[in-house]
């Protein structure tokens, strides 16, 4: 008893560790969805008028080199202009030529006869390089940026000569220089522009709702199993000493944090506060920081559900403890199972920008939330209210409302690693897009399955405690409208044109909602509120609620 009661000591302080960390980042990835490369953007503070009012599209620039298909661009098509009106990608081919001089602010001195001429960017407005070139006869202009990023063009506010009739598109300075190798190197260069268009519904989206509804499945039942083991036990030790211990306080449960409200309204400050710490030093090394903490973290929470699952085959290494310097009592399974997990988070961070090594950071993701799941918990309704009340206007502000502050969503911004040259932060459940021609990722945030998942979580502890059937309960219809409302965030997503939506404004209502309704039609909604357990069949257990037993610590 004395070894086991050690571990569990030594488990609690790596858990809460574990808590802080995840409270601190991962959290913070709440946006829903945030596809690479919207096809379709909009910007009011690009404002629209006759001849200069083109949406700003992704175009798809393929290029052929010397008759055989070579690399393919993406660029932006620019507010004015004609669109671009292929779909699809065929067979097509305009000759590509390279303007003298570069900048295109003169009439070019090489002929052109309906060519695409690619010029740099500089010295003149976007229009008059377009107004020039359609002038000499081109049929397309690319416009090379000169930074990787890309570039909304745009029309002054005071311009006129807007007739324009060709196409013009921005790409990236990299792209700019492959095409000119190309040009250099080989005797034609030609090339088409299309915007193809995304599928309604990818296969992709039905995965990753899948993949948020089972982790929170298996998350509440873990989560329930404890509770009841953690009552049984207590039950038992308390059957001949009713008269030595007449009043208990809850249900001690080893390894387990509790949040109460303070701690709820707080971690929306210091999750605001650490969003903006993101957006002000978004860079590579600041990504490269989020990926070791977030190895960490997934090594740590692959450990807890590898030895939980394998405990049951393994039971006697399970059991048995051997002490570690600075760690203290850990199992013989412990320690055959950590080289494991630290070797395959280790094999993702240095191999995550390959093709497959979503598969890798899915795997830390999802047993990393099981772990949170299983070791934070709502005492009650109460708590589970204000801890998603906070985040359904943490996730709207940082979304929409950062627009109006910051000129962009900060939340958005983050998500897609905008300013750091990489992929984006890694605490994203993510499953690629696979029938769309841009490709890109669905993903979605760690806390839009965290947040929710507490509450949900709760449902269930709370009708194994109270012995309630699934029907009777409140966890068949939590589970119900989390994926309901997860559902309708997907199509308010595809509705969008694939903008980023704040999932919690859609999931904390229909979660949320259905458990105060149905709570509050059962009459069960004063206990839920405050005791946040049933009441007890053992005459032996009076269990006071955690505000309570609060105070008189």
């Amino acid at each position: 008893m004395h070894r086991t009661t050690e571990y569990h000591m030594d488990l609690q302080g790596v858990c809460f560790i574990l808590w802080q960390f995840t409270v601190a980042v991962l959290v913070l990835s709440n946006p829903f969805s945030v596809r690479a490369g919207d096809i379709v953007h909009d910007d009011d503070s690009a404002p629209k008028k006759p001849g200069c009012e083109n949406d700003f599209v992704l175009v798809k620039v393929q290029a052929w080199v010397d008759g055989r298909e070579d690399r393919e661009f993406v660029g932006v098509g620019a507010r004015f202009g004609s669109r671009i009106m292929s779909k699809e990608k065929h067979a097509n081919q305009t000759r590509l030529a390279l303007s003298n001089p570069r900048d295109c602010c003169s009439p070019p001195k090489n002929k052109l006869s309906g060519d695409v001429i690619m010029v740099d960017r500089g010295h003149c407005k976007f229009t008059a390089k377009a107004n020039i070139a359609q002038a000499a006869g081109a049929s397309a202009v690319l416009i090379i940026n000169n930074q990787k990023e890309l570039y909304k063009m745009v029309c002054e506010p005071d311009e006129t000569d807007l007739d324009i009739h060709i196409p013009t598109v921005m790409l990236p300075q990299d792209a700019g220089a492959s095409l000119e190798r190309m040009l250099m190197y080989s005797s034609s260069v030609s090339v088409q522009l299309y915007s193809p268009k995304r599928p309604v519904v990818d296969i992709a989206e039905v995965f990753l709702w899948l993949m948020a509804v089972g982790t929170i499945l298996c998350a509440s039942y873990w989560s329930a199993w404890s509770a009841r083991e953690a009552a049984i036990e207590q039950d038992k030790l308390l059957k001949d000493a009713s008269k030595e211990f007449p009043a208990t306080k809850g249900i001690a449960t080893g390894g387990v944090v509790d949040i109460n409200t303070v701690s709820a309204v707080l971690f929306v400050v210091i999750a605001s506060c650490f969003l903006v710490m993101l957006y002000k030093l978004m860079s590579s090394w600041f990504i490269e920081l989020l990926v070791v903490l977030f190895a960490i973290g997934g090594a740590e929470g692959l450990q807890t559900c590898s030895v939980a699952l394998l405990s049951w085959r393994f039971k006697h290494a399970a059991e048995s403890f051997i002490k570690v310097p600075f760690v203290g009592a850990v199992s013989y399974l412990t320690l055959a199972v950590s080289p494991f997990c630290m070797a395959f988070a280790i094999l993702w961070a240095v191999y995550r920008n390959i093709s497959l090594a979503w598969i890798g950071q899915d795997v830390l993701g999802i047993a990393l939330i099981i772990t949170v799941l299983q070791i934070v918990r709502v005492p009650n309704l109460k708590v589970g209210s204000i801890l998603l009340g906070c985040a359904f206007v943490y996730d709207i502000f940082w979304v929409f409302v950062s627009k109006k502050l910051f000129h962009e969503s900060v939340m958005i911004v983050v998500a897609r690693g905008d300013k750091s040259g990489e992929d984006g932060i890694p605490m994203l459940l993510k499953i690629p897009r696979m029938f769309d021609p841009w490709g890109g990722y669905s993903i979605i945030g760690f806390g839009d399955i965290i947040l929710p998942g507490l509450l949900v979580a709760f449902s269930l502890r709370y009708d194994w405690l109270g012995k309630k059937s699934l029907r009777a309960g409140y966890f068949l219809w939590a589970m119900i409208a989390y994926g309901l409302g997860l559902l309708v965030t997907y199509v308010a997503l595809n509705l969008m044109d694939g903008h980023g939506q704040p999932a919690l404004l859609y999931i904390v209502p229909f979660t949320l909602g259905t458990f105060l309704a149905l709570g509050r039609k059962r009459g069960d909604l004063k206990i839920l509120w405050g005791r946040g357990e049933p009441e007890r069949v053992c005459s032996h257990i009076q269990l006071l609620p955690p505000e309570e037993s609060g105070e008189k610590n």
